[in-house]
């Protein structure tokens, strides 16, 4: 692949500072970027060191106006760079067609060029769109439906009736559609609640590895469209999590919670069941919610609170041996004061 630098100007719609004909061949990293690579400084640290890096060209935000190196001035630096990353490294096109090593249970409805690899497993009823890609070890249980431009890495498993929609990718190791945990009580006894729903998955969403998303009682379990997971997310039975919105590693959701659009929580956040979060919250790592949060909050901590509050509590928290130490001092103070003042009264 070789592009000018105008032309990635284009299609990014940046501006370029420099010689805009130059040939690029390659990108990479800050640091280790050669002669004819492109890079990007987005940072405060890595702004201040443009002329440092051995790339031919730099993609920086539009407040950096002079540089040594070719400048491609754009609006947001991370998202220019996904796009000529994607250009320079496009995703491997598979195999087309279906193995003969796969299984394929009866009344399977298929689009144009699927691929399913040795090892994967379709159940009965199953409609699977164009382009879809299966991989090793993949099970693809009965009456699950499966949109276009789907891919879905080595040993996912789809549960049966859970519905997948178009430009989904699902990471390797993932389980959608497994029972929601759902037991009730008789005496010392537990019996388990048939949980009969399925989960239901929009467009454009990506499932990080290792995720659990679990079907609902009744219902649905819905992750709206656009929404991103990192690896190690637990998402419970009868949750909606809404549109663009992140979930980073290790983060659990409790069942029949609502999240609401462009909210991110960060990893290993909690979420006790049956509370609400709003739309564009932010919600700090390893932070324990119990109760709902309004829309446009930013929480931390346990139990939650605001985030400004947290850091506060979290300043004092180190001092607290210290300062029960002084409060003990002064209790003893007080009370010699107190029989002193006694004895003077006497």
């Amino acid at each position: 692949m070789e592009l000018s630098v105008r032309r990635i100007a284009e299609l990014v719609r940046g501006e370029v500072v420099g010689d805009d004909d130059f040939i690029i061949r390659g990108v990479a990293p800050f640091e280790d970027a050669g002669p004819d690579d492109i890079t990007f400084a987005a940072s405060g640290g890595y702004k201040k060191r443009i002329d440092e890096t051995h790339a031919a060209a730099v993609i920086v935000p539009h407040e950096v106006r002079e540089s040594e190196k070719i400048l491609v001035r754009v609006e947001n630096p991370s998202f220019a760079l996904a796009k000529v990353s994607a250009l320079f490294h496009p995703v491997r096109r598979p195999m087309v067609g279906i193995s003969s090593d796969a299984h394929v249970g009866k009344n399977l409805r298929r689009g144009i060029d699927v691929s399913v690899y040795p090892g994967a497993f379709i159940g009965d009823d199953v409609t699977l769109g164009d382009r879809v890609t299966l991989h090793p070890g993949v099970v693809i249980d009965n009456r699950v439906v499966v949109g276009d431009d789907v891919v879905v890495y080595p040993n996912v498993s789809i549960l049966e009736r859970c519905e997948i929609g178009s430009r989904v990718v699902i990471h390797a190791g993932t389980v959608i559609g497994s029972d929601g945990f759902g037991f009730a009580a008789d005496g010392d006894r537990y019996h388990k609640i048939p949980q009969v729903g399925n989960v239901r998955i929009d467009d454009d969403v990506e499932i990080g590895a290792c995720n659990t998303i679990d079907r609902a009682t009744f219902g649905s379990t819905r992750i709206k469209r656009g929404v991103k997971t990192d690896n190690l997310v637990h998402i419970a039975h009868n949750v909606v999590v809404g549109e663009d919105t992140v979930l980073v590693g290790q983060v659990g959701i409790s069942g029949s919670v609502t999240i609401g659009n462009h909210a991110i929580l960060a990893g290993q956040a909690g979420i006790a069941g049956h509370v609400s979060i709003g739309n564009r919250v932010t919600i700090g790592g390893q932070s324990g919610i119990r109760k709902s949060i309004s829309d446009g909050e930013t929480v931390s901590g346990t139990p939650g609170m605001p985030h400004r509050l947290w850091l506060r509590v979290s300043n004092i928290i180190p001092k607290l041996p210290e300062m029960k130490k002084k409060l003990r001092d002064l209790e003893g103070r007080v009370e010699e004061l107190e029989k002193a003042l006694k004895k003077k009264e006497c």
